[in-house]
């Protein structure tokens, strides 16, 4: 409740047991405006979507953002393969922090998954086979939006591309990108790895939030 409600509520209660004490009538415009202000907002379904989509870019922006602010000072501080370490550890609880923020729950997910929890379920796996199929015919791929559990939760993806020379350090081509002693911290730490031999533009996988309706509501 913002500090109009709470000023409205508690001067209506106020009002009324000052009124009851005097055996006189409660003021209906007071009770008129305590109504109006705790009102649930009433919004169309096509404006929560629409807000969905613009939040959802913005929180995973926020996520991105994150991660590769402490992988970036993680390298400068340890190295390319001591930030593997980093990412076994941090990663996920970077994330978490972000998704407990907004109130959403953030995933990174994709076939190619290094950590096993990345792997995608049968929904997602379809929204990424259709991002890579757009990497794929050179096709822009833009951030989608779809219902989940019954309607009252969307879920918000973006695909995930490698932009540049830093992911390769550790998802590039083993002897030409990555460096012996990271490929064997790799290999220490992530035995079924698959997240390899990619190439700058090729789709690494996809942010997946799911947003509860109730939480879009109140950000609009």
């Amino acid at each position: 409740m913002n500090s109009i409600q709470t000023f409205l509520s508690i001067g209506a209660v106020s009002f009324f047991l000052i009124s009851c004490g005097n055996n006189k009538k409660i003021d209906r415009d007071i009770v008129e405006q305590v109504n109006q202000a705790n009102e649930v907002k009433k919004v169309a379904e096509s404006e929560i979507i629409a807000h969905a989509m613009k939040w959802g870019d913005e929180i995973s922006q926020d996520a991105q953002a994150t991660l590769i602010g402490a992988l970036q000072k993680a390298i400068e501080e340890r190295g390319v393969p001591g930030a593997i370490d980093f990412c076994q550890v941090e990663a996920l609880p970077i994330t978490d922090k972000v998704a407990e923020k907004h109130k959403v729950e953030i995933r990174r997910v994709s076939v190619k998954n290094r950590n096993p929890e990345n792997q995608p379920n049968e929904l997602e796996k379809t929204l990424l086979d259709a991002y890579q199929y757009n990497v794929e015919n050179d096709i822009n791929s833009r951030s989608n939006i779809q219902k989940a559990e019954d309607g009252e939760v969307l879920l918000f993806t973006k695909a995930i591309t490698i932009p540049g020379g830093l992911c390769l350090n550790c998802h590039g081509e083993p002897g030409k990108d990555i460096s012996e002693a990271t490929l064997e911290k790799i290999n220490s730490l992530y035995p079924n790895d698959k997240a390899i031999n990619f190439k700058v533009g090729d789709l690494r996988g996809m942010w997946s939030i799911s947003i509860p309706k109730k939480e879009v509501v109140k950000n609009m």
